[in-house]
């Protein structure tokens, strides 16, 4: 190890990312990268390298999910950063802590078009749009005090990627003096104020039909939400990033179904609705607008939620776990019968509503149910799922319930293929002891399928990757029928995938049955590694 005079100013970044508690980095190291990897050895930074920058962003943003820190990522410049850019717009879309961190070219040539290796005109600019800020270092002085403003972002306002970019020279330079260890303070999310906590509690003590929203943003605060269900007798739906906040067995347990038909009518019954860290946004609920004509009560840590789409009348901006607990100080304690825990006519709408969606499904989620049910069957207690954008994937998003936060992840708000098996791969490198289970289809794992070899070269513990293979971008198919359009460029012609699969190392299992399915996904989660179950939409018939 080199003396502390002579760091690098790649090699101090590293040691500063490690005092901030970064055990993981996804990437993979290139020429314009080089500085970063002097300083990872010895640093206690375990890098995991990834087939695409892509890949490399989409496992960050796994990691961070199930982990609920940072994922980090180091990707060259221009093209790494350009291939990183999907998986940083869906982390932004769906509020993930992201850190990307970019080398870009020398600061003398930086905007002179000369035609350096991977040069663009403005490299932050690229990233700007899809970042809660996008920064570049023009001197090793500065990367201590981005790094701090990247992590108040994460840890005190909605957490959203941060991009840095750090010219080659900077990276490569000695440090005039070692500031690798200087970790700012930071920030928490606060409390609302207490006038605005009091008038949401005289609300919500006043409904006769109070009912509960809650998104990624609660993720932290699933026992005060329990509480406030039961105090108020309240539904409990939650968004997609929400899943398994509350207890599928509960019976004020609504699920993420505010997608569908059920779900609509019953949030259209609510007289107050207390909507908890989520945007309320049409990707969760595949209608323009959800149908509240009851008072909307926000809590947020984004202040721009509280007057968009959906007007509130009473805005607690804050942390939802702290707000919630502040809220439940001033809401009386209900005398109820230990029997009679929760208000019988709730447990009844929530009991038909559970029943209607089970017995209201189309043919093509009736067969999805099927499947979900067997997978339901053989998941181990403490398992996660990562998925893609499939239609098996859109019925569980609402089908499936998951037993608890951080276990159900999806591309929801930008939506983009590809995502399922490499943040899959990211959520295991930060859970290893949790079994994992990919759901993709065969359009979506052709997207990032190279990443295989990452997770059979680092996984030693299991990881079901069950591809769902119709033989067609089904959802789009379906999508021109229903258009009167006659279809084109949906039915592609796919590879041998239990070859493919069998190339990178992989177990592989072609069930032809659902019985066979079962049985397959249990020896999976048996197996020390990665398996890949291939199942054909004809076997599930």
């Amino acid at each position: 190890m080199q003396a502390d005079k002579t760091l690098t100013g790649g090699q101090a970044l590293v040691r500063l990312l490690a005092n901030y508690g970064v055990d993981t980095v996804f990437g993979i190291p290139g020429v314009h990268t080089l500085e970063l990897y002097r300083g990872l050895p010895g640093s206690g930074i375990r890098h995991v390298l990834t087939r695409h920058e892509q890949g490399a962003g989409f496992m960050a943003d796994g990691y961070a999910r199930v982990t609920g820190k940072p994922g980090v990522c180091f990707v060259i410049t221009g093209p790494g950063v350009t291939n990183a850019a999907t998986a940083i717009g869906q982390a932004h879309a769906d509020s993930i802590p992201l850190l990307v961190i970019s080398s870009v070219n020398h600061t003398a040539s930086l905007g002179k078009g000369w035609g350096c290796l991977h040069e663009t005109q403005d490299q932050r600019a690229m990233t700007a749009p899809i970042t809660a800020f996008s920064a570049l270092a023009l001197s090793a002085e500065d990367l201590p005090q981005l790094i701090a403003r990247a992590f108040a972002v994460f840890d005190g306002e909605r957490p959203r990627p941060v991009h840095i970019s750090v010219p080659l020279d900077v990276l490569a330079a000695p440090v005039a003096r070692d500031w690798s260890a200087e970790v700012r303070r930071r920030p928490g999310r606060g409390l609302p104020g207490g006038e605005a906590l009091q008038q949401a509690a005289g609300k919500l003590m006043g409904a006769r039909r109070p009912m509960i929203i809650a998104g990624g943003g609660a993720l932290e605060a699933g026992p005060q939400l329990q509480a406030l269900a039961e105090r108020l007798a309240a539904p409990l739906f939650t968004s997609v990033a929400g899943k398994g906040l509350l207890a599928p067995q509960h019976p004020l347990h609504a699920g993420a179904t505010l997608c569908v038909e059920p779900g609509w009518q019953l949030i259209g019954q609510a007289d107050v609705v207390l909507a908890v860290g989520t945007e309320l946004a049409d990707t969760d609920f595949w209608r323009e607008r959800l149908p509240i004509s009851g008072e909307l009560i926000r809590v947020d840590i984004d202040a721009r939620k509280f007057n968009d789409f959906y007007p509130c009348a009473v805005a607690l901006q804050g942390d939802a776990r702290q707000s919630l607990a502040a809220l439940l100080q001033r809401l009386p304690e209900q005398a109820r019968e230990a029997a009679a825990a929760v208000d019988a006519a709730a447990v009844d709408s929530v009991a038909s509503l559970k029943a209607a969606i089970e017995g209201g499904q189309a043919p093509l989620q009736r067969i999805h149910q099927a499947i979900l049910a067997r997978i339901a069957a053989v998941l181990p207690d403490d398992a996660f799922i990562s998925t893609d954008m499939t239609q098996l994937a859109y019925s569980g998003n609402y089908l499936f319930a998951s037993r608890a936060p951080r276990s159900w992840l999806h591309p929801t708000g930008y939506g983009t293929l590809g995502y399922g098996l490499p943040a899959g791969i990211g959520a295991k490198l930060g859970a290893p002891q949790r079994p994992g289970l990919v759901l993709v289809g065969d359009g979506g794992f052709l997207y990032t399928a190279q990443e295989l070899a990452t997770a059979v070269e680092e996984l030693d513990s299991p990881l079901v990757v069950l591809l769902w293979n119709n033989d067609a971008l089904g959802q789009i198919r379906d999508d021109m029928l229903g258009l009167d359009i006659e279809p084109v460029g949906v039915m592609p012609r796919n590879p041998d995938f239990a070859a493919l699969a069998g190339a990178f190392g992989c177990a592989v299992r072609q069930p032809q049955s659902l019985d066979a399915l079962e049985h397959d996904l249990r020896a999976g989660f048996a197996h020390p590694g990665v398996t890949l179950i291939e199942l054909k939409h004809a076997c599930a018939l």
